[in-house]
């Protein structure tokens, strides 16, 4: 149980259940089917199966979708000298390698249906025949599949066979999406910069908010995506603080973070105002404001600008001013907006803004 534990991190409910599957399957020899979307560590289970299930053999892995068809049969069953064009040696293929271990094979619903009935004969009798070969070689052979695929779908149009599929489904798996197991990122987060930290990686920090907005994102790809989200941090934050802001503008999005030197320069841009004299009214006052025509300079400094974010920080520093100013009062503070009371609340409540007790 404790290769388990070390190899599937996390404890949620829906982690625990996982493991709980991987212990009950792991010393029986029965083949197993892992299903579940790409990316969600179909490799990381098949890895935690054989390590705790005390086969002396090795892991072997083979990804059926990254080999080619014509490639595939000689890879997986080795063959003969002269059996074909450039066979030069005779060469054992994955599953004399996996001999008393086991044989991951990956994405099996893209294997060619010649090779199925191969497959198929080897994994009933547990023998197999090189090509070019006469002779069968018994095999200790125990047998992980994955796939992200409806095989029965694929079934119903003809493109696996429904024997392979009953044989490979003796105990099948479902592997949960990330955002199903979101309590776990803290925890896989924390991982994943240990093992950058092994590469000599700058690391970075992530504040509860930066949890918080990585638990909040849906992750199409899942464990995958969450990992190159780390390692671009390492890239992008060395040695830094990473923020929700960060999370959400420069880590799932990709957009260059600010740096100070950029800030001061948008502050500058916008601070070119006329000044106030003493015997300025208060309907001049109002000429402080930055007037439209002075945004045209960005562009000369910038490439891009995220507008809806520089408006909605703008819109919040603000509110948050004339709540400051006026002692939380939420009435006067409208009036210095020159907005509704009720349509304050709204903001406030839109933008996540606390009310300051009044006075």
């Amino acid at each position: 149980m404790d290769k388990i534990e070390d190899i599937i991190k996390g404890d949620c409910e829906a982690t625990k259940q996982l493991k709980k599957l991987v212990s009950m399957v792991s010393l029986s020899p029965s083949t197993v089917l892992l299903r579940g979307e790409t990316g969600c560590g179909k490799d990381v289970v098949a890895r935690a199966i054989h390590y705790s299930s005390k086969r002396k053999g090795q892991l072997v892995n083979v990804n059926c979708a990254a080999i080619p068809s014509e490639l595939l049969e000689s890879e997986l069953f080795g063959h003969e000298k002269g059996a074909f064009t450039g066979a030069d040696s005779q060469r054992q293929g994955r599953f004399e390698l996996s001999d008393f271990g086991t044989l991951f094979l990956d994405e099996i619903g893209d294997m060619p249906m010649t090779l199925q009935a191969k497959l198929l004969r080897a994994i009933e009798t547990k023998k197999i025949q090189r090509v070019g070969g006469k002779k069968e070689i018994n095999l200790d052979l125990r047998l992980v599949c994955a796939t992200h695929q409806n095989i029965e779908q694929k079934i119903e149009e003809g493109s696996f066979r429904a024997d392979l599929f009953y044989r490979i489904n003796v105990f099948p798996i479902e592997i949960p999406t990330l955002a199903e197991r979101n309590d776990d990122i803290p925890i896989l987060v924390e991982h994943m910069i240990e093992e950058l930290k092994s590469y000599g990686a700058q690391i970075p920090k992530f504040d509860n908010s930066a949890l918080r907005a990585l638990k909040e994102y849906i992750w199409p790809g899942n464990v995958r995506e969450l990992k190159n989200v780390i390692e671009r941090a390492s890239i992008l934050f060395p040695n830094k603080l990473i923020d929700s802001q960060n999370i959400k503008d420069n880590l799932i999005r990709i957009s260059l973070p600010q740096d100070e030197e950029e800030k001061e320069e948008l502050w500058n841009l916008t601070s070119d105002l006329v000044k106030l004299n003493k015997n300025d009214t208060q309907e001049t006052a109002d000429h402080i404001l930055p007037h439209p025509s002075h945004y045209k300079k960005w562009f000369e400094y910038m490439d891009k600008i995220d507008l809806r974010r520089y408006l909605s920080e703008v819109e919040i520093t603000l509110i948050e001013s004339a709540l400051e100013k006026n002692k939380g009062s939420v009435t006067k503070a409208s009036e210095c907006l020159k907005i509704n009371r009720t349509t304050l609340i709204e903001k406030m409540k839109k933008l996540s803004i606390q009310k300051v007790t009044e006075n």
